[in-house]
């Protein structure tokens, strides 16, 4: 399985977030530091649910090509792209269910990933592809997945602990809602 590289020491968000530093002694931070750590996990979070859903796309497309050419079907994958797309869109979240309410902020990047995976091979042509290339494409497509629905729980956990930690000052009343809300009403009126 090839699993997405965390760098200890690393520039990249990925690195930091997961860096046990990062979360190390929560209760030393204040309030603002906690929710900019916060979001910026939250951010890496949204960036590897959106890779994880270009992965399920080209999986999902992958598999369709499969299915065509084991029951003789005569239709191409491109007449049926808007089917086995929605189909997925359709079907059960099989994440955590979590409302996203950023942006992925590395579209592109993602995009040359998943397709990186693919070596040379162009699925806008799927049909083109042997079996055995087919194959090999939709285990490197699933490995992938795998390894990022790995870290994207990783990050997942991270932002579970900053947001548990915030709750716990609301709760033990070293946190009040009415200084967060004169500091929201501060940043809008800047």
């Amino acid at each position: 399985m090839r699993v997405i590289e965390v760098r200890p020491g690393g520039r990249r968000r990925i690195d930091r977030v997961l860096d046990p530093a990062y979360v190390r002694d929560l209760s030393a931070l204040s309030l603002e530091q906690l929710r900019e750590r916060r979001d910026d996990a939250a951010q890496e979070e949204t960036d590897l649910s959106y890779l994880r859903r270009l992965l399920h796309a080209r999986i999902d497309i992958v598999k369709a090509e499969q299915q065509r050419r084991s029951t003789g079907g005569q239709s191409s994958i491109v007449e049926q792209l808007a089917t086995i797309l929605s189909d997925n869109a359709l079907r059960p979240a099989r994440g955590s269910g979590r409302h996203q309410a950023l942006e992925p902020s590395r579209a592109g990047e993602h995009r040359r990933q998943a397709e990186a995976l693919v070596g040379n091979s162009d699925l806008t042509d799927v049909g083109t592809l042997s079996d055995e290339k087919l194959a090999e494409t939709l285990r490197e497509y699933t490995d992938e997945e795998s390894s990022v629905s790995t870290r994207r729980r990783q990050v997942q956990a991270v932002v579970d602990l900053f947001n548990s930690e915030i709750a716990g000052r609301y709760r033990d009343r070293t946190a009040s809602v009415d200084d967060l809300l004169a500091a929201e009403r501060a940043r809008d009126d800047d």
